[in-house]
């Protein structure tokens, strides 16, 4: 196994860096759910890190600078044991969401997210970026992230559009003019139906396609 940064620290560093981390994670995702009127959500969100499946396994491979997520990746082939359980249990993360389907122009899609949850995705996003990050983190910063693994995102169209809208406001006009638009779809939206047609956004023209074995950056027909 090749050396990393965990390796050298104690089980109390490892302990209580991990636990001090997700602490701050979650406080800023509650602060952004609670600006949207998201007590419920902001309270709530990613209690199953402190399950046994999730936290052992986040002490275990914290080293301070990334997820323990993926250093466990990096470590076991490609796979987060820790991942898989977290993304099965939290509907804010767009991978609960993607499915399969026979069809011939996909086998592998996304559905549409509620809202509420995307509105706790994007959240999420930004406390991500703010907790890692820290000193280095600007506007730009989940946006960024984002983009720079866009082409790989398994997402619906409607959801990406939205998705994209909140993390550019962000950027270009920073967290109160984003956090202003939320709170609006919320309220139009009632946390639940949305498109891009009845929101008057932009159409990505995008979505990442698994089909036949092949992988293509392409748009193909929703209906």
């Amino acid at each position: 196994m090749a050396d990393y940064a965990f390796q050298s620290m104690t089980f109390a560093q490892r302990f209580f860096g991990h636990l001090k981390t997700v602490c701050k994670h979650k406080y800023y995702v509650a602060r952004g759910c609670f600006r949207c009127g998201l007590y419920k959500q902001g309270l709530l969100h990613d209690l199953s890190k402190f399950s046994p499946a999730e936290f052992g396994i986040g002490i275990r491979y914290f080293d301070g600078h990334k997820s323990p997520n993926a250093v466990e990746r990096s470590t076991h082939d490609g796979c987060s044991t820790s991942w898989l359980h977290h993304k099965g249990r939290n509907k804010h993360h767009f991978e609960y969401w993607i499915d399969f389907a026979f069809h011939q122009n996909k086998t592998v899609y996304g559905n549409k997210m509620p809202m509420k949850y995307l509105i706790e995705m994007v959240c999420d996003r930004l406390a991500a970026c703010i907790t890692y990050q820290g000193s280095n983190y600007t506007k730009a910063s989940a946006w960024n992230h984002y983009y720079m693994h866009r082409q790989y995102i398994v997402m619906n169209n409607d959801t990406r559009a939205v998705l994209e809208k909140c993390l550019k406001l962000i950027r270009d006009e920073g967290e109160e003019a984003c956090f202003k638009y939320m709170r609006s779809l919320l309220k139009i939206t009632k946390g639940t139906d949305y498109s891009i047609e009845s929101l008057g956004l932009e159409d990505p023209n995008v979505e990442f396609c698994y089909k036949y074995g092949e992988v293509n950056w392409t748009k193909f027909n929703q209906d």
